[in-house]
């Protein structure tokens, strides 16, 4: 149901277990947190009712400031997380978990709750959920990104980095 391993790029149909898997992950999460964490997401493909996707949780934690996200560093690796130091998404601290360091599972975003991060990437998953066109739209390039990156998980984010702004700049422009 979950699990990849590194730089290897694959999307799979919709798995409606996803939630589950994630409520499950949220509740670890919180427990090992507290207070620390803000709030917890379920945010990225998996989380589109729909919506084809690498077989990997995406997990926001937003945090009360992004320069304060270092308590959050052990209680991460207790649940078994490694922190990511060279993900490439700017704003975030990740950790990824799987069954072993060669795959992953989950990916936990640590960012700023209410932040642009925050605020754009649940606001971009609230708008695939709800758009048809959206969705076909933003498969469209995931599926061309991993055809040209199958074994990069830092250029399929690239490739697929200035179509998404582009969409979520759309989303967050005033409508007349």
């Amino acid at each position: 149901m979950l699990g990849l391993a590194h730089d290897r790029n694959i999307m799979v149909p919709y798995d409606p277990r996803w939630p589950l898997a994630y409520e499950a992950e949220r509740q670890r999460l919180a427990v090992a947190l507290g207070p620390l964490a803000v709030a917890i997401e379920h945010y990225g493909s998996t989380a589109v009712p729909g919506l084809s996707a690498k077989p990997i949780l995406d997990i926001l934690l937003g945090v009360r400031e992004l320069d304060g996200w270092q308590p959050c560093h052990d209680p991460l690796i207790g649940l078994g997380y490694d922190y990511a130091a060279q993900a490439g998404v700017p704003g975030h601290h990740i950790f990824g978990r799987g069954r072993d360091l060669t795959e992953r599972k989950h990916l936990v975003h640590v960012v700023e709750h209410g932040g642009v991060s925050w605020t754009s990437n649940l606001a971009f998953r609230d708008a695939l959920r709800a758009d048809e066109a959206l969705r076909q739209r933003y498969l469209a390039v995931k599926t061309a990104a991993i055809a040209q990156a199958p074994d990069s998980r830092l250029e399929y984010i690239r490739l697929k980095g200035g179509a998404i702004a582009a969409m979520k700049s759309i989303l967050a422009s005033p409508r007349p």
